[in-house]
C-alpha cells in the first residue's frame, strides 16, 4: 500500500505524566524472557498539529510501523517495552486473552515500570479490526494507542486494498489540568440539546432526524449555548429524577479540542493513499478519541459496512455511519472508474470539526480540504445500532443471569456504575457457562460508550425493543434514560474491566469489573 506524505515524525521527548497509584494485588510485571516475540515499544514522540509541535506517546515496532498486523490462528507473541518515562499498561482492545494478559493496571497486571518490558503469549482465533491502548492513568489521552489488525487468512487472495485509519481528538492542554477543571466544574457543557440540523442521509440513505438524547431547544437558544457542568453535577442522577428536571436535555462534549486527527494528521496535511480507479478498498476505521463520538462521512462515495468492532454484520450501505468512541467500522468501497481523489472524513457529533484521509488515483489532483464541514452534524445515537444484524449471532439461549446496571452522575464530575465510583465498587459476579443479559440504564445527560473486556457481546435490545443486533465489544448508551441490553456467554473466566470509554468519565469513576465466581 503506497502512502504519499509530506512530513515524517520528529524525534523528541514528550511531557511526562505522573503515575497513578495502583494496588499491588496482581501478577508482578516480569522481565522479557521468551525469544521470537515481536517487540512493540511504548515511547515518546512529537507530532505537528496546525503548525505547532505536540508532545505525545506512541506504540511502534522497530521498523517504525504503528501497532501490529497479524493473522487469525497465530499466537499473540508480543514483547512490550516501556520507554515513556513512567509506568504503563497496554490493553489489547477487542482480543479475548487469558485475563492476566489483558493489560489493565489494577485489575489484570501490575504496571510495567519505565525501562521495563513484559511478554504476552496467547492464541488469537478471530480476525477483525482491533486496537491497543494504554489502560493506566491519563496516558491514552496523550495518544498512547495504535491499530491491532487481525487478518483472516481465508481472505488473503482477495483483490482488496486495505486502508487503516486511527482517529483521535487532540488538545495541546495537559489531560491532568482538564480533569482537574472538570472536577471543579470549570468546563461548560457545550453542544447541549439542539434541534437536528437536517443532516444529509445517514447509513442506508435515511434522512436525518432527532437522535436519542437530542431535544428541541427553547426558541432563540442555539446549540452553542452552554450550561455549567458543576451546577448540574449537584443534581444527582437516579430514579429518573434528573431526566424529569432536564426535560430531555443532553449535552455532547464536556472537553473542547483543538483538532481531530486521522493517523496523527489534520486536513491541512492529510495522509494520501494511492488507489486504483475501479478498485476495491477495505477501510478499517478506529475511533481512538478520548471523548468524541464521530460520524464517518464518505462524501461522494457509497460504502458497505461489513463489520463493527471487528465482528461481521449483514451488509449495510450508506454514505454516513455513526461511530462512537472506541468503536470500529469496516467499510468496503467499490471505487469509481475515473481517476480522481476521494476524501473520507470523520466529523464530531454536534458540530463541524473534522479530519480525514484521501484516497487518490495516480496523477489525480488533491484539492485543499478544510477542517470544518458545511453543516452541523447531529448527535451520534442508536439509529444505526438498531438496524445492524450480526452475520454470526449468538446461539439461541435463554438468559440464566440478568442485571440492570445504572449509569449515574454526581457533583464534582463524579460518574458512577450502580451508584459507586471505581474503587468503591463491587465486582459484578458471573458464573462460568452463564448466558448473561446486562442492561445499561443511563440516568445521565451524556451518552456513554460502554466497553466489556475479555468478551464479545450481542446487542439484543435498545430502549426495550428486542432484536438480534450486532456482536460488539463497545456499545453507546443514549443519554436521558436510554437503555441498551447486551447478551454474552460467560466463557472466559477471570476478572475483567467494564467501563465507559469516554476517558474522562472513566477517570471520574465510571468503571467497575466483572469477576467469575468459580
Amino acid at each position: 500500500m503506497n502512502t504519499l506524505s509530506r512530513r515524517g515524525f520528529l524525534a523528541a521527548s514528550a511531557a511526562t505524566l505522573s503515575a497513578a497509584a495502583v494496588p499491588s494485588l496482581l501478577l508482578p510485571a516480569r522481565p522479557a524472557r521468551a525469544e521470537g516475540h515481536k517487540v512493540i515499544t511504548a515511547g515518546k514522540r512529537v507530532i505537528e498539529v496546525k503548525g505547532k509541535a505536540a508532545n505525545v506517546f506512541g506504540l511502534h515496532q522497530a521498523d517504525g510501523s504503528s501497532g501490529l498486523v497479524m493473522n487469525a490462528g497465530e499466537n499473540f507473541r508480543v514483547r512490550l517495552k516501556n520507554l515513556i518515562g513512567e509506568p504503563t499498561a497496554i490493553h489489547w482492545h477487542g482480543l479475548t486473552p487469558p485475563w492476566q494478559q489483558d493489560g489493565v493496571a489494577g485489575i489484570s497486571q501490575e504496571p510495567i515500570p519505565d525501562g521495563g518490558s513484559h511478554d504476552y503469549d496467547f492464541p488469537v482465533a478471530r480476525p477483525g479490526t482491533f486496537w491497543m491502548h494504554s489502560h493506566f492513568g491519563l496516558q491514552e489521552q496523550l495518544m498512547l494507542a495504535a491499530p491491532l489488525i487481525v487478518r483472516d487468512p481465508a481472505e488473503a487472495g482477495q483483490d482488496v486494498q486495505e486502508v487503516v485509519v486511527l482517529f483521535h481528538d487532540f488538545t495541546f492542554r495537559d489531560p491532568k489540568e482538564i480533569l482537574a477543571e472538570l472536577k471543579a466544574g470549570g468546563h461548560d457543557m457545550s453542544a447541549m440539546a439542539a434541534p437536528a440540523p437536517a443532516p444529509a442521509p445517514a447509513a442506508g440513505g435515511h434522512e436525518g432526524h432527532n437522535m436519542p438524547g437530542m431535544a428541541a431547544m427553547p426558541s432563540g437558544q442555539s446549540s452553542h449555548d452552554t450550561m455549567d457542568h458543576g451546577a448540574m453535577g449537584g443534581m444527582q442522577m437516579g430514579g429518573g429524577q434528573m431526566a424529569g428536571q432536564m426535560s430531555g436535555m443532553s449535552h455532547l462534549q464536556d472537553v473542547q479540542y483543538d483538532a481531530l486527527l486521522a493517523n496523527d494528521r489534520t486536513l491541512e496535511d492529510p495522509e494520501i493513499f494511492a488507489v486504483e480507479p475501479g478498485g476495491r478498498v477495505r477501510l478499517r476505521l478506529i475511533n481512538g478519541a478520548a471523548s468524541t463520538n464521530m460520524w464517518l462521512d464518505l462524501g461522494k462515495l457509497q460504502g458497505t459496512l461489513i463489520a463493527v468492532d471487528g465482528m461481521p454484520v449483514e451488509p449495510v450501505q450508506g454514505t454516513r455511519f455513526e461511530f462512537a468512541v472506541a468503536q470500529r467500522l469496516d467499510i468496503l468501497l467499490e471505487l469509481p472508474k475515473e481517476a480522481s481523489a476521494w476524501p473520507v472524513f470523520a466529523v464530531q457529533e454536534g458540530g463541524r470539526m473534522r479530519t480525514g484521509v484521501v484516497l487518490a488515483a495516480k496523477g489525480a489532483p488533491v484539492g485543499k480540504l478544510v477542517d470544518m464541514a458545511d453543516e452541523d452534524f447531529p448527535a451520534v445515537g442508536v439509529d444505526l445500532e438498531q438496524r445492524l444484524r450480526a452475520a454470526r449471532p449468538l446461539a439461541e439461549k435463554t438468559a440464566s443471569r440478568e442485571h440492570t446496571m445504572m449509569l449515574g452522575e454526581g457533583a464534582n464530575y463524579v460518574w458512577t456504575l450502580d451508584g459507586a465510583m471505581h474503587g468503591q465498587d463491587k465486582p459484578l459476579a458471573v458464573t462460568g457457562g452463564d448466558r448473561f443479559e446486562l442492561t445499561f440504564m443511563n440516568h445521565t445527560t451524556m451518552s456513554h460508550p460502554m466497553h466489556l473486556h475479555g468478551h464479545h457481546f450481542q446487542v439484543v435490545a435498545v430502549n426495550g425493543k428486542r432484536f438480534a443486533g450486532a456482536v460488539r465489544d463497545t456499545v453507546l448508551v443514549p443519554a436521558n434514560m436510554g437503555m441498551v441490553t447486551i447478551a454474552f456467554d460467560a466463557d472466559n473466566a477471570g476478572k475483567w474491566a467494564l467501563h465507559c470509554h469516554h476517558l474522562y468519565h472513566m477517570a471520574g469513576g465510571m468503571m467497575t469489573s466483572m469477576a467469575y465466581d468459580d
